[in-house]
């Protein structure tokens, strides 16, 4: 038997193709996350993998649809998401097939500045 902390894995992932690990392999990755109120994490997408979201705790926002304990979301590849927990203990168990290092891609904002003169 192996047991392990799932506050030792990073950002609570726990098995797939990276370290710490508790079962490595190419196939799959899952996790576990717990979020506060207002955590969010950027838009971004996968040019491989798919993601699996299940709500399982809380309310969540993803592209501007609210989601409640018990739905699940299926981001395709190329598909692009963000995610917003609406409230405190919101969790989820995420699966992304298959696990590839390296394929997530953000987004981020370009702000317009403006000068004044």
């Amino acid at each position: 038997m192996k047991t392990a902390k799932l506050y030792d894995m990073i950002n609570g992932w726990f098995i797939g193709n990276f370290e710490p690990s508790l079962y490595k392999t190419d196939a799959v990755e899952v996790a576990v996350k717990a979020y506060k109120k207002g955590d969010y994490d950027e838009k971004h997408y996968h040019k491989v993998a798919t993601e699996y979201t299940v709500i399982v705790s809380g309310r969540a926002r993803m592209n501007g649809v609210e989601y409640e304990a018990g739905d699940i979301i299926v981001m395709e590849p190329g598909e692009v998401t963000d995610f917003e927990a609406l409230e405190e203990g919101t969790s989820d168990v995420v699966v992304k097939i298959p696990s590839v290092n390296y394929d997530k891609y953000t987004i981020y904002k370009k702000e317009k500045y403006i000068i004044d003169k």
